[in-house]
């Protein structure tokens, strides 16, 4: 997989370097390292910071965990936690009375930042009961609705806005991009797999498959939304609102500053690019966004692949034990060979059932009419014997249809001229709404339905016919409505208006040529 079509950043040397502070993890003593963190996290959360190694020890026998441990184990311990970076110490002179007892050493202990998030993952780890995730269709209106806000506002915000659109522009995306990859993966799993070859699994198999269709319907319908204001917005427009949120994070005040604003900016340009890559792709790569849809795709073919299965499995695999079995008594009660005869002319003479089609030519709807009363539908059988047939001299000859052929291409090329004529009158008006447009045809509300339609799905709301014709679509501002006039019936839509201009006379000239001839 090449780094540029995934979310995270190339990683740099220092990131690769070795982690001295996991190494209580799986030290010897590892369940005294193991309590001394936990407890330590534990106060972290109630506020207490610094502590002595009396309260840690106190701590953690406090637990009853039946360990064989001392106070001076525990300050053994402690110091070999600060050694590998996991605890901050400091001296602890506040309560000597002597200079003996100020000289002698006592520390206190803080959890570094780096084992708190260590603390927070082990914590979090303990509850994974399975890869989890859900598809949140909702999260694609919200990105979204960021975008075109980011887009909008080109530049000008309030304090602290443009930190509020980037926390839930990358919170929203990374809950959709995390949930939903989990999700897919957990109908992979081998708890999945076994579950789908039993029986059971076909109380699930509605739900789970109208549950990943809403799924991709949702992500067919909305993801343009994003495409679409990604395009529109300008490098210039990005540059300003990142500097925006720069600015915002830099107005918070800190203690530790263990970043740079120009290292915070890089983070923020490859945050932004990874969304871009996420949802647009490039030009040698497919969005992770299409490799998701395709993802959802085949797993819905997989759980109804699955369900055919099974059911194919339980109706082949019913038993005629007892069937036969009573069959079988039946024949043996028969003393009249004869009888026995009839039986089984009965039994295993019948033919599995045919299923023809034809067409019901009733005469009368009259319900007092039986079905017997109407015309037999004649249908001649082809047979299926492997046998070759004898040649016969009287075949039926081939049917010219050459006179249909050109009545067909006479209408074909009519309605296109139509079409075109229709075209060409709209270049002419240049710019035009629905509401100003006079009754039309139905090959006409259909044409202009297929530009509607084909506008809506590009990120730029414009089409190019192959006459060399750029169709520009507006919606309007204020979701006017209006009624298409047609010769079918009339159609309800917003007022859309359209802007046509010519991008390539060379095409457009010889369209206008065929149309005049």
């Amino acid at each position: 997989m090449k780094w540029g079509t995934t979310v995270g950043k190339v990683p740099n040397i220092h990131s690769l370097r070795s982690v001295p502070e996991l190494k209580y993890i799986n030290a010897d003593n590892v369940t005294r390292y193991r309590a001394i963190m936990r407890f330590l996290y534990g106060e972290y959360l109630r506020l207490n910071y610094w502590l002595k190694s009396e309260d840690v020890y106190e701590g953690i026998m406090s637990w009853n965990l039946n360990l064989n441990y001392t106070l001076e184990q525990c300050q053994i311990d402690l110091d070999q936690l600060v050694e590998w970076g996991n605890l901050s110490s400091r001296h602890d002179g506040g309560k000597a009375v002597t200079v003996d007892e100020y000289l002698r050493k006592k520390y206190q202990y803080l959890l570094t930042p780096y084992s708190i998030e260590i603390e927070r993952l082990l914590e979090s780890l303990e509850n994974v009961r399975g890869y989890g995730g859900s598809l949140e269709p909702t999260l694609f209106d919200t990105i979204a609705d960021c975008l075109i806000r980011v887009r909008k506002n080109a530049g000008e915000y309030e304090a602290d806005e443009a930190r509020d659109i980037w926390n839930t522009l990358y919170g929203s995306f990374q809950t959709l991009h995390e949930a939903s990859v989990d999700y897919i993966a957990s109908l992979q799993t081998n708890m999945a797999e076994d579950l789908m070859v039993t029986d059971a699994f076909l109380l699930y198999k509605d739900s789970i498959t109208r549950y990943l269709q809403d799924f991709i319907q949702a992500l067919q319908r909305r993801s343009y939304r994003i495409e679409g204001n990604f395009e529109q917005i300008t490098p210039g427009v990005k540059e300003l609102f990142i500097q925006a949120v720069l600015k915002d994070e830099w107005r918070i005040p800190k203690m530790e500053v263990t970043i740079t604003q120009e290292q915070y900016y890089e983070q923020l340009l490859e945050k932004w690019e990874g969304i871009y890559r996420w949802f647009v792709g490039g030009d040698d790569y497919l969005s992770e966004m299409s490799l998701l849809e395709r993802a959802t795709k085949e797993a819905i073919v997989k759980i109804v692949r699955c369900a055919v299965r099974i059911q194919e499995r339980k109706s082949s695999g019913i038993s005629r034990k007892k069937e036969l079995d009573y069959l079988g008594q039946w024949f043996y009660r028969l003393e009249d060979v004869e009888l026995a005869h009839t039986l089984a002319a009965y039994v295993f003479g019948m033919f599995p059932t045919r299923h023809l089609l034809g067409v019901d030519r009733r005469e009368s709807d009259s319900q007092e009419e039986s079905m017997w009363e109407q015309p037999p539908i004649e249908k001649t059988l082809r047979s299926r014997s492997r046998k070759k047939q004898d040649r016969q001299d009287g075949q039926n000859p081939i049917m010219d249809k050459t006179m249909r052929k050109n009545n067909l291409r006479k209408i074909y090329i009519e309605q296109h001229k139509q079409e075109y004529k229709f075209l060409k009158s709209m270049v002419g008006l240049k710019n035009v709404e629905i509401s100003n447009l006079e009754r039309i045809t139905t090959s006409t509300r259909i044409q202009i339905l297929q530009w509607i339609s084909r506008c809506l799905n590009s990120p730029k709301w414009s089409l190019e016919t192959p006459e060399g014709v750029r169709i520009q679509m507006e919606q309007p501002e204020s979701k006017e409505r209006t009624t298409m006039q047609c010769e079918d019936g009339d159609l309800e839509l917003l007022n859309y208006s359209f802007t046509f201009s010519v991008i390539n006379q060379s095409a457009w000239e010889q369209m206008l040529h065929w149309v005049e001839e």
